[in-house]
């Protein structure tokens, strides 16, 4: 089955350009297009999307609450989305990842990395630009007045688990992890997965978080 692909950007020429690359594929297909954020969210349960393009910045609701309202909703829970920032320092790709993203794209990505990215958040199988979306949330932690958990780490994790979960934030996929920690690529899949039960997070964007503002992982250090 093709991944159903919703796009939601209020410029058309955007959508417009995102929609003839989508459709160029053939294992996706753009099911609905969206100019507001509120939109997008009606749609995500309309449309039947698996995943959804999410600009930040857009009218009546933004890429940030309506990314919140398709993480919350029960109905939604397949639904990934992919945030659209013009730069990769925005500030707002935290509070979208916060808010239940699986991660972010700058809009001048190049065609093939696009399709990929949705490829790979589609499928579920790691964070889309770990190295990048690790630093970014590295410097904003790192910013003044920035409210932090107390240092250590989550609390509920095995010392192994703690492990794991650092590597995540380091950017590591499953198979680098298990490489590092000397373990199958399964069993390393395996640990993911139970953090995530754990900590009741949706994907590995979260799990970064959470070991930054957790103290697990100190800011700078990535």
């Amino acid at each position: 089955m093709p991944i159903r692909v919703l796009l939601a950007d209020d410029q058309t020429l955007v959508r417009a350009s995102f929609a003839m690359l989508v459709a160029s594929a053939g294992d996706m297909e753009v099911v609905a297009e969206a100019g507001t954020g509120r939109q997008a969210v009606d749609l995500a349960r309309s449309a039947k999307a698996d995943l959804v393009v999410m600009d930040i910045r857009m009218p009546d609701l933004d890429g940030i609450e309506a990314t919140r309202l398709i993480a919350a909703d029960e109905d939604l829970a397949g639904v990934k989305v992919l945030v659209l920032t013009t730069y990769d320092t925005d500030e707002h790709i935290v509070d979208a990842l916060r808010a239940g993203a699986s991660g972010f794209l700058v809009k001048d990505i190049r065609p093939a990395e696009l399709l990929e990215a949705i490829r790979t958040v589609a499928a579920g199988d790691s964070l889309l630009s770990p190295g990048p979306t690790s630093r970014l949330i590295a410097r904003f932690l790192r910013a003044p007045g920035t409210a932090m958990s107390a240092v250590g780490g989550p609390d509920g994790l095995s010392e192994r688990e703690r492990q794991v979960l650092t590597l995540v934030a380091r950017g590591f996929n499953n198979t680098e992890i298990a490489e590092e920690l000397g373990l199958s690529p399964l069993t390393a899949k395996t640990h993911v997965s139970r953090i995530m039960g754990k900590l009741r997070v949706r994907d590995r964007a979260q799990l970064v978080i959470v070991a930054y503002e957790s103290g697990l992982v100190i800011p700078g250090a990535v």
